[in-house]
């Protein structure tokens, strides 16, 4: 799904010369880096870089890693994508499995004491696993079952249920990079990519670039049929268990329009049922 070489590559293409104290003129017609220029500022030779982005070199040293992470101006999120690729021949060899869905009773009883906010568990394929009441209510439908990632790609577009819709996507696209540099072996995660880059051709262009994302946190803009713009504020929690799944909480500012939305909306879908599975 996802490999050092390639990710070596669209990096380099996007480093700004000039920020790096390479000189540009009018006749270069290399985007971003070239190669020899890559070696050069990490310190190691050209032949064991053109051999790291042909993937015929293997296992690179974290000193090299480092070099490499600081002459392509890596964040820290991208830091630790490029490390785990680095790794990946190892950890297959080790056959390491995916999470599994198993949902602890413990935490369905969280989200049913978040009763104010949208709240739901999702893991790293964005499949949400349960939700609490609110957050049916602001999908208009049973949460699981629900991929976040199709629903955007799929079914909402750019003028569905999300008003920041192309920013929307490159969360998406940007999270299931990091997913596919975790769980390499997830044969759901690599079907779930296959299938949105055949359908999609914003899902085809935005994976070309390789970019990664770690949302934490931030604004959330839904755009509801019946009680409209509803401006939230993101929370992800990783769960401390080592399954790769999240709580994900949307709350609104206190006395905000969003809160008086989220109350109405709470109002209209006062018969509607359980957003848990069964």
């Amino acid at each position: 799904m996802d490999d050092l070489a390639g990710y070596l590559r669209t990096r380099r293409s996007r480093v700004d010369p000039a920020a790096v104290g390479i000189p540009v003129d009018s006749r270069r017609r290399v985007e971003g880096l070239r190669r020899e220029e890559v070696a050069h500022l990490s310190g190691v030779s050209v032949d064991y870089y053109v051999r790291l982005e042909q993937g015929r070199a293997t296992q690179p040293s974290e000193q090299v890693l480092g070099a490499l992470a600081r002459v392509l101006g890596l964040d820290e999120t991208e830091r630790g994508h490029l490390y785990r690729l680095a790794r990946q021949r190892d950890r297959r060899r080790e056959k390491a499995k995916a999470p599994g869905r198993r949902i602890r009773p413990e935490l369905l009883h969280v989200l049913d004491l978040v009763a104010d906010a949208p709240a739901m568990i999702m893991n790293h394929r964005l499949d949400v696993l349960a939700g609490n009441r609110l957050a049916g209510l602001l999908y208009g439908r049973p949460m699981p079952g629900l991929n976040t990632a199709r629903h955007i790609f799929f079914e909402e577009a750019e003028r569905g249920l999300y008003a920041d819709w192309e920013t929307c996507t490159l969360d998406v696209v940007g999270h299931l990079r990091l997913a596919a540099g975790k769980y390499p072996e997830d044969p759901h995660l690599a079907s779930l990519i296959g299938e949105l880059a055949m359908g999609s051709e914003r899902f085809r262009r935005l994976w070309a670039r390789a970019d990664v994302r770690a949302r934490a946190h931030g604004r959330k803009a839904f755009r509801h049929p019946l009680v409209g713009l509803l401006e939230l504020h993101q929370e992800n929690f990783a769960l401390p268990d080592g399954s790769g799944m999240e709580l994900l909480v949307l709350s609104a500012p206190p006395g905000s329009p969003a809160e008086d939305g989220l109350r109405l909306l709470a109002g209209l879908g006062s018969d509607s049922g359980d957003a848990h599975p069964e």
